[in-house]
């Protein structure tokens, strides 16, 4: 992975940060567990800050999730340690989670966050890391719109119905257009599974390689 910023199904590269809850090694500090990793592009500025609150928020429906909140910009953890004091004192929320202080750009640059045309600052980026240290999604944001949390909750939540029940999930799940809550059964891949998804009466098919069922 020297040379290019890691992929969707690739293991998380493994590095030591500092954070404004001491230093931390990743993935292996976050093992057994959810990642979110997202970057802002710096400390005390008015998207960051709704975004901060924003996950403080939801915070304790990650936790329920099993799943831990990092986050990271170019700046120096005194800096961070300030604004979040900033944040507690002036908008009354405490920010729980820690922040990776990459003053050197070092993480950014390896990781691909660096915005391409705003010298050293960071895009909103979103690393999903499974709890075996494995990169299940990759979002990028602008400087100028901030992130829907709530969209973030809905994909570990999805990734996670996928995982233990091996479907896949509609748009908009669970409130999709066609199939409301339901979930998406793997095409089949020979013509007798063809023949007998059509048959089944444990699956709703709109055809053999569009077939759905309702979870327990």
């Amino acid at each position: 992975m020297e040379g290019r910023i890691p992929l969707i199904g690739e293991e998380f590269p493994r590095m030591e940060v500092k954070t404004t809850h001491g230093n931390k090694v990743l993935p292996d500090d976050y093992k057994g567990k959810w990642l979110v990793l997202f970057s802002h592009p710096a400390d005390f500025t008015p998207v960051c800050t709704t975004e901060f609150v924003a996950f403080q928020k939801r915070y304790d429906e990650f936790r329920k999730l099993n799943t831990e909140l990092l986050g990271l910009s170019i700046d120096q953890v005194f800096s961070h340690i300030k604004w979040v004091e900033w944040i507690k004192e002036k908008l009354g929320v405490e920010i729980e989670f820690p922040i990776i202080a990459d003053d050197m750009g070092d993480v950014s640059r390896q990781l691909g966050f660096i915005h391409p045309k705003k010298g050293t600052n960071t895009v909103r980026a979103v690393f999903i890391i499974d709890p075996n240290g494995i990169i299940r999604a990759i979002l990028y944001y602008p400087q100028e719109v901030g992130r829907n949390i709530d969209e973030i909750l809905r994909m570990i939540k999805a990734f996670q119905v996928s995982d233990e029940n091996k479907v896949a999930m509609p748009a908009n799940w669970p409130n999709n257009e066609l199939i409301g809550d339901a979930v998406i059964v793997p095409p089949a891949n020979n013509v007798a599974t063809a023949k007998e998804r059509l048959a089944s009466k444990e699956l709703t098919c709109y055809d053999w390689w569009f077939c759905y069922k309702k979870l327990q």
